[in-house]
């Protein structure tokens, strides 16, 4: 892959809780000018996003139950539809791990599969956080 076409491959990524608008609308920017495959901020910015690359091809990301993945299924699915309609083009969701520690596989699948299913026909990631996983929780 040639060096020069890196920058599509990646998500220019703010979300951090004290973010500003202007912190938004200066990652949007530098997303803009080194041709940043998308932008990944949290579901208050999301619009903000939207305006900022309107004349660009750069997508935006959103977080769905960001950063603790505790979120009730239910407010999982309500924020995915809210920043679709405020503009995100993919979605990065936090899976359960609670419940995947629990051994609740079928409740993260499920999980997993809804929010898919009110996404469609956006990209959907599934955020692990492989520090707090185990080597057999990672496999599962």
């Amino acid at each position: 892959m040639p060096s020069q076409n890196l920058a599509q491959y990646i998500d220019h990524t703010l979300l951090r809780p004290e973010a500003t608008q202007q912190m938004i609308q200066k990652l949007c920017a530098e997303a803009k000018k080194f041709k940043f495959f998308s932008v990944c901020v949290n579901p208050q910015w999301v619009a903000t996003a939207k305006e900022e690359l309107e004349d660009s091809d750069v997508k935006i990301c959103a977080v769905v139950g960001f950063p603790l993945g505790a979120n009730l299924t239910s407010t999982k699915v309500g924020e995915t539809v809210q920043v679709i309609q405020c503009g995100a083009d993919e979605i990065d969701m936090v899976q359960s791990i609670g419940a995947l520690k629990t051994g609740n596989t079928e409740y993260v699948f499920d999980e997993i599969k809804e929010i898919v299913r009110v996404a469609s026909p956006r990209i959907v990631k599934v955020i692990l956080e492989t520090n707090l996983l185990t080597r057999e929780e990672k496999i599962r």
